[in-house]
């Protein structure tokens, strides 16, 4: 949910408004060679350049020693973007060139002469640190995103298997290029009562997001094994995670219970799931609730399911999704051609390929999806 870019109301009706982490490898690598951005030899080459056209002027005039300190310029420049130990190169190679270029020039050290000299030592010694700093730096971040990754596949585990007699299948992207954190949040229980799903979506990004989310399924965990129903859940989800909220944040969510031949559902504010068999339908609330955090009143519905039918979940980075043109994403037609597929985990592929051929580029909001197919096979399996 893109409370950064964009400003939200909080929903009163269900209607319609990957996976992340790609970035964790690419941090590594870059964190272990010093974070360069260009091909190593190219790199090498830049900054000795540099230096040589600064010095250039001063051997034509024969007038070395005033553009001494500009020569520092190489080595600045290549802390920008080579490792430490490059940029010491880079630095012996801008002394000598220094010292080939001031051959000859003038055969006294002057008082001006050193102290310019001591600016180019200084620069490259302060070049050097930088790129060491930088590189340190940079591993941070790197650590810092791992765990972010790890932290976020803790919560949001991947699936794809049949839990209880359902088929549980799950896709999920940040739509932050910085991290793979996002508020968008799912769970699965199986329970005396039936298997139970959460979808949500906490309003933010980052860690503040991931915070949100973080407590939203650890409640639910606790609680989706012990309540009697769904309206119990998400009475004691709002009354928990009230008192942590900013007095603008809040969490949409649905809440689906499957029984036999029927799933019972809680929608708190959140895109109203999609049925598909025979007819594509959304599974609208009579009654509209506020999301979690806003104090909401529940109420549970109940709908029917055929033989073969299916129940998607996701979050609005589905429906919110726009083409360049600002045409939104078709929701029944795409969801209709991605479901006919008759593999859950190869209809939500199709899907999300279809919100991709959309948008012309990855999501620019988080999204999660949830398909769930009853098989008509109870199998007691906990997770």
């Amino acid at each position: 949910m893109g409370g950064g870019r964009r400003s939200r109301t909080a929903r009163t009706g269900g209607g319609t408004a990957g996976t992340g982490g790609g970035t964790a490898g690419t941090d590594r690598r870059a964190a272990r060679t010093g974070g360069r951005a260009v091909s190593a030899p190219v790199s090498f080459l830049l900054a000795p350049v540099g230096c040589l056209l600064a010095a250039t002027p001063g051997l034509l005039l024969g007038r070395v020693q005033p553009i001494l300190p500009l020569l520092a310029i190489g080595p600045l420049m290549a802390a920008t973007f080579l490792s430490a130990r490059r940029t010491f190169l880079v630095c012996c190679w801008t002394v000598l060139l220094a010292l080939a270029a001031g051959i000859g020039a003038s055969p006294h050290v002057t008082a001006g002469f050193a102290v310019r000299w001591a600016g180019l030592l200084l620069g490259c010694v302060c070049s050097v640190y930088a790129a060491w700093q930088r590189g340190r730096l940079r591993g941070r971040l790197a650590e810092a995103r791992e765990v972010a990754r790890i932290t976020q596949e803790a919560i949001l585990r991947p699936l794809s298997r049949t839990l209880s007699g359902t088929h549980v299948s799950t896709r999920y992207h940040c739509a932050s290029r910085e991290s793979s954190v996002g508020g968008d949040l799912y769970d699965v229980a199986v329970t005396p009562y039936g298997l139970r799903v959460l979808v949500g979506d906490a309003r933010g990004h980052g860690l503040d997001a991931l915070r949100t989310a973080a407590d939203t399924v650890t409640a639910f965990r606790e609680l989706a094994y012990t309540a009697p129903d769904l309206t119990t859940i998400a009475r004691a989800l709002d009354a928990r995670l009230s008192p942590h909220l900013a007095p603008e944040d809040f969490v949409t969510a649905v809440l689906v219970e499957f029984g036999p031949g029927e799933v019972r559902l809680v929608n708190c504010g959140h895109p109203a799931p999609l049925r598909s068999g025979q007819r594509l339908e959304l599974l609208e609330p009579r009654v509209p609730a506020l999301p979690l955090g806003l104090h909401p009143d529940p109420r549970q519905y109940r709908v029917r399911l055929q033989p073969g039918d299916r129940l998607l979940l996701y979050t609005d980075g589905l429906t919110d999704s726009r083409a360049p043109d600002g045409t939104p994403f078709a929701l029944l037609a795409e969801s209709a051609l991605a479901l006919s597929e008759p593999m859950p985990d190869a209809a939500l592929h199709a899907l999300y390929e279809g919100l991709l051929a959309h948008t012309g580029g990855p999501p620019t909001d988080d999204l999660a999806l949830v398909l769930c197919q009853p098989t008509g096979v109870t199998a007691p399996v906990r997770v």
